[in-house]
């Protein structure tokens, strides 16, 4: 069994999300072992770039932030790396292709497995064009996680059929931000997904309170917070840590009584 499917061994899985060098990196360690403390399962670390195409506002503006502040991929690594002295869940690194591509992509899946990462989230990456990629995530130990939306319905069970680690359910169609009701049947979509796999399913995309944490981890194997959380490190800053890990704690006590 995989670290990350690990994860969702024993309870529903609580997955933070986090955009890393906002509004710099020590800021975002200290936010990481909060999250951890306060029942975080798994990470995502967002590495930020320019036109996060699936990213709403608030992850956007982290982003923003982020880069200018100077973070840079190789400051990333790095940061991983010292962090993984510390954390024992499993760290996902999520961005774009774009960002791979002009680190070079062997290069740079090799230099996130050196760092203790054991997945990748691509967004803008489409089932088709994945090979690009898997291969080498195979070789370094690195997961590519797929992900499916309210779109891909005639897709689910291929895209299910080849699934690593976990799958990524995007609630709702758009792009990520926090979201007053999800409407998308995502029984159904998990329901789908089952048929054809054992790997779980984690649902994302608008969930910010622990009541839909609760609900959405109820209808799948956990569930991925992101923009909520960034928010509160924007209106925070450096102050932001204590607050995270509160907040995580009734999203990962939701998550885990599920």
């Amino acid at each position: 069994m995989s670290k990350i499917t690990e994860a969702f061994k024993d309870h529903k899985a609580f997955i933070p999300f986090i955009t890393c060098g906002d509004p710099d990196l020590e800021t975002t360690r200290a936010c990481v072992l909060e999250m951890v403390k306060n029942g975080a399962d798994i990470i995502e670390l967002g590495i930020p770039f320019s036109d996060p195409t699936a990213e709403g506002p608030v992850i956007m503006e982290a982003d923003n932030r982020a880069l200018s502040g100077g973070v840079t991929t190789d400051k990333i690594f790095e940061f991983t790396k010292e962090l993984r002295k510390e954390v024992d869940v499993p760290f996902i690194y999520m961005t774009y292709a774009n960002v791979v591509f002009s680190y070079g992509t062997e290069k740079f899946i090799k230099a996130a497995s050196l760092a203790g990462v054991t997945g990748l989230i691509l967004p803008d990456v489409p089932f088709e064009e994945k090979g690009d990629f898997d291969a080498i995530c195979d070789q370094y130990g690195v997961e590519l996680i797929s992900m499916i939306a309210p779109t891909s319905q005639d897709r689910i069970k291929m895209i299910a059929s080849e699934a690593k680690g976990y799958i990524y359910v995007v609630s709702s169609l758009g792009v990520t931000g926090t979201r007053s009701a999800i409407t998308t049947d995502i029984g159904g979509m998990v329901k789908l997904v089952k048929e054809c796999t054992d790997v779980p399913c984690a649902v994302g995309f608008g969930i910010s309170s622990p009541e839909q944490a609760g609900k959405m981890a109820g209808l799948s194997d956990g569930a991925i917070v992101g923009s909520a959380i960034v928010r509160i490190i924007a209106e925070s800053g450096k102050d932001a840590p204590a607050k995270v890990g509160e907040f995580v704690k009734g999203l990962a006590d939701a998550v885990h009584n599920a």
